[in-house]
């Protein structure tokens, strides 16, 4: 299929029509929201901008976030940037999978990765949060404290998975819509561009985890968001995969949600929000297990062959930069 978007497009010129077409995604997600909202909660579109900026003032206003989350996420970053792509004549799987997929084992080693590295990420959760700005950025270090905490109170108040429904709904929109569509924006489409505009696959894992810490706007949580960032970056640099990544992402994701549902349902007394560091031997063995693991994966992943069809697809976006 000829694109109706060139395929060889500038790098940055690609990464604008992404970002079009993700603000085209959430003008239909907002339009879509306000029908839903109506049919279901009983709400019109003129208490909507209240609702949503003081949602603990209403009865159904949680459920009401969730939903225009999982809207926002799923029109923007999901649909998005897979109409671009089938606009610019790329085969989707071609585009986002240069190997083949590898054995399942070896997907659910990747995912499980991502918790094993826990206890290590959080010694470095624990000194981002407690890091002490200049002086002289003492007003950006006010404003960063004050949203973080504006978050985690939003955060608090939507994330109350204490029924298996809940839970459910919490795992669909919080773990699978967003591990989907944030690898698809930052993965499969930003770092796959800045590795075409730098030729530097380094550069272009680094430069999609920062960009990917900074849209969350935790400037105390920044670091190790952009750790992980980098983590999903390198899996899918290895595996040539994008479902590596996204598996990986949606075990954070998701095991963080069920953690929650077994702190709200009392079966564990750990306190799933909490940024101290864990115990010092979790952290040891956190961190020999989880390089342990990297390497055999990185080991793995290389030998996956590549996938002819994905060749082609690649040298048909080539273009003088």
């Amino acid at each position: 299929m000829k694109g109706f978007i060139s395929k060889g497009q500038h790098p940055f010129f690609v990464i604008l029509l992404m970002l079009a077409f993700m603000l085209g995604g959430y003008f239909i997600a907002t339009f879509i929201y306000s029908l839903l909202v109506n049919l279901i909660f009983g709400v019109n579109i003129f208490e909507l901008t209240k609702i949503i900026e003081n949602p603990a003032d209403y009865p159904d206003g949680a459920d009401i976030l969730l939903l225009f989350q999982g809207l926002v996420q799923f029109f923007s970053f999901v649909l998005g940037p897979l109409l671009m792509l089938r606009l610019a004549g790329h085969n989707i799987n071609d585009y986002l999978n240069w190997k083949k997929i590898p054995v399942m084992g070896l997907v659910l080693l990747a995912g499980l990765l991502v918790i094993i590295i826990m206890p290590a990420n959080s010694l470095i959760i624990n000194w981002n949060a407690k890091l002490n700005l200049p002086d002289f950025m003492q007003g950006f270090e006010q404003w960063a404290r004050a949203k973080e905490d504006e978050l985690a109170e939003l955060t608090k108040m939507i994330a109350n998975f204490a029924t298996v429904p809940r839970l459910l709904v919490g795992l669909l929109t919080i773990a699978v819509i967003p591990a989907i569509g944030e690898e698809l924006v930052f993965r499969g489409v930003l770092q796959r561009q800045v590795h075409r505009w730098s030729g530097n696959a380094h550069v272009a894992v680094w430069v999609s985890a920062i960009v990917f810490a900074a849209i969350h706007v935790q400037f105390f949580g920044f670091v190790p968001r952009a750790l992980l960032g980098a983590l999903f970056g390198y899996l899918y640099l290895w595996s040539g995969n994008i479902w590596v990544p996204i598996v990986a992402h949606f075990f954070n994701n998701g095991f963080t949600v069920f953690l929650l549902y077994l702190q709200q349902t009392k079966t564990i007394a750990f306190d799933v929000e909490s940024t101290e560091p864990m115990p010092i031997y979790t952290i040891v063995l956190s961190v020999g297990l989880s390089a342990a693991i990297i390497y055999y994966l990185y080991k793995q992943f290389m030998q996956v062959p590549t996938r002819p069809a994905s060749i082609a697809e690649a040298s048909a976006e080539q273009h003088e930069l």
